[in-house]
């Protein structure tokens, strides 16, 4: 039986193990470039049998496979309870604008075939776009009931520090 754990001060359970989809796309491939519908079916039924297992936080990316990972993630988590699965993608740095960020969330719905997710980030630091532009999207994005939670990823204590701030003002 998996352990689960309030996620922050939610009351939120999640998994404490969680599964990252990092190249899944080519999970039976011995070429990260050429992936095949065996491939896919392998990842998909790997998502599955980890969700059975109760891992239920499961971890993606818009550039993961170029967005082929969502799918997959989305096809392995059809008809189950959306509500019991922890869901977390992220918008890339070059995509971080306040209108290209809605648009990847978007998008990223669209693949992953749910109607909001459980907590996206923003996937490193953009030195394109300025953070409070990308937190108000988010922000704009939890308003509109597509994101539960927001947050970055591979941020350091500065770079945190600033999103934060970004968020108060």
């Amino acid at each position: 039986m998996m352990i689960n754990r309030k996620f922050g001060w939610t009351n939120l359970d999640v998994s404490i193990i969680g599964q990252g989809t990092w190249l899944i796309e080519n999970a039976n491939s011995s070429s990260s470039s050429h992936s095949s519908s065996n491939d896919y079916n392998l990842a998909i039924k790997t998502l599955q049998v980890g969700l059975d297992l109760g891992m239920t936080h499961i971890d993606t990316a818009e550039m993961y496979g170029n967005g082929k990972t969502e799918e997959l993630v989305g096809q392995a988590i059809v008809g189950r309870k959306r509500d019991e699965i922890f869901l977390v993608s992220k918008v890339l740095p070059s995509n971080a604008s306040y209108e290209g960020t809605i648009r990847a969330c978007k998008n990223s719905l669209k693949r992953l075939k749910t109607d909001y997710l459980d907590l996206y980030l923003l996937h490193w630091p953009s030195y394109q776009y300025p953070i409070a532009e990308t937190m108000q999207a988010m922000e704009k994005l939890v308003s509109d009931n597509l994101l539960k939670f927001i947050g970055v990823s591979n941020f350091n204590l500065n770079e945190l520090q600033e999103a934060e701030q970004a968020l108060q003002n």
